[in-house]
């Protein structure tokens, strides 16, 4: 983990309340890091609806593995996280470690093991000890607590320099419900789905097969637009549950994604899933500027992201970023390696409200001092109009710095 905190950190942190119906607890059990918490266990005091959306690596972790056989059942009684060993290419050792997690988590809470859910993050290809903490998780069962938020985000980390944590309440029919979510992530960064954990809770009763049609919508404009580096990890899980516990305030249990009362719960759940998927581009490995990348003009909105990808995920791009320089030609560049139709002199690129270029050529007004101006901005919007459709799509990525390099050079040591 870094020493400092990554200048485009949150200046505060969003407080969350207690969610009815779980509780949480962390614990040291020295997977790779000293003196912090690297285990979260997660604990529903009754069935909770599940939904969740994980990498599509070829190479999944045991934990992926196992977490998509129980979704099936869609119901959750606890998570159990580890930080510091990601249990991916570990072959029958990784198998067997998630199954004694489970079923040490499972005798702990009183519950089967398809009830339980699990993930690890940190170092691939190295065995998992899993002795370390399925002895404790009794322990952490009997004083999880409600409020425990925020040392459940700290306990996830681990290239990450701050917790990620977002709150909202919506209304479900007259009911208030609350969203609660965290997330870790900072390298291995790039969509399907988008490199990280994340663990989102309501306390609103809604069926299983809505919760995962919510999600599975919910993260294309959010965590499958980010990139930090173009990697997708082994590890990406992404889960929704539901404690139903607003089912006592009078809230109806909704099992139809199309009822008109979800309303404002997806746009409070959207909110809040681009709210941690931008926190995690914000914490890029290295990262000291934030770049929005959007692409419109295109054919199709599939051909937009596909070309804002392109960009974002382009070094050299992301490299001028770092040395504040207004590079226009690398965004050319990117535009036309990334496949997709684009017609050179109807091009139109803009660094915040600088045009730099138009019609296949600098702009005639262009200012190299306006232009730098904007580059050497904390938060940087590159835009880019195709002029060839209505297409249209947003990405979001940092820079690439030579911090970035250090971290990764030395991850294992």
């Amino acid at each position: 983990m870094s020493t400092s905190v990554s200048p485009l950190a949150p200046k505060t942190f969003a407080t969350l309340p207690p969610l009815r119906g779980v509780r949480m607890a962390t614990a040291e059990a020295g997977i790779k890091y000293k003196n912090r918490t690297d285990v979260l266990m997660m604990v529903f005091d009754g069935p909770a609806a599940a939904a969740g959306v994980f990498t599509r690596s070829r190479c999944s972790s045991a934990p992926v593995d196992f977490c998509r056989r129980n979704l099936a059942g869609g119901v959750a009684r606890a998570v159990v996280v580890n930080s510091g060993n990601a249990n991916a290419f570990t072959g029958r050792k990784g198998r067997a470690a998630t199954e004694l997690t489970a079923s040490s988590a499972a005798a702990a809470v009183g519950c089967a093991e398809s009830e339980v859910f699990l993930a690890s993050t940190g170092v691939i290809g190295e065995p998992l000890d899993a002795t370390k903490f399925s002895g404790v998780l009794s322990d952490m069962n009997l004083r999880a607590t409600e409020d425990f938020w925020f040392e459940a985000a700290k306990a996830i980390m681990t290239t990450d320099t701050y917790p990620k944590v977002a709150t909202r309440t919506a209304e479900i029919a007259g009911v208030t419900v609350t969203i609660n979510g965290i997330a870790k992530g900072a390298g291995m960064i790039a969509p399907d789905m988008a490199t990280m954990l994340s663990f989102v809770v309501t306390d609103a009763a809604l069926s299983a097969p809505v919760l995962q049609e919510l999600l599975s919508k919910g993260v294309g404009p959010s965590f499958n637009s980010v990139t930090v580096d173009s990697d997708t990890s082994t590890s990406d899980t992404l889960m929704l549950f539901a404690t139903g516990a607003a089912e006592a305030d009078g809230q109806a249990p909704i099992t139809d994604v199309a009822n008109e009362a979800l309303d404002g719960f997806r746009l409070a759940l959207n909110d809040l899933l681009k709210d941690l998927a931008l926190q995690v581009v914000r914490d890029g490995e290295g990262a000291r500027k934030m770049v929005a990348v959007t692409v419109e003009g295109a054919e199709s909105d599939a051909a937009a992201k596909r070309v804002a990808l392109s960009i974002a995920n382009s070094p050299l791009v992301k490299t001028a970023v770092a040395g504040e320089d207004a590079n226009w030609g690398r965004v050319v560049m990117a535009v036309g390696k990334s496949g997709e139709v684009a017609d050179r002199d109807r091009l139109e690129i803009w660094f915040g409200d600088v045009r730099v270029a138009v019609d296949g050529e600098r702009d005639p007004d262009y200012s190299e001092a306006d232009a730098s101006a904007v580059m050497k901005q904390q938060d940087i919007a590159v835009r880019v109009n195709l002029n060839l459709g209505s297409g249209h799509a947003t990405v979001y990525t940092c820079d690439l710095t030579k911090e970035y390099v250090e971290i990764n050079g030395d991850y294992r040591s």
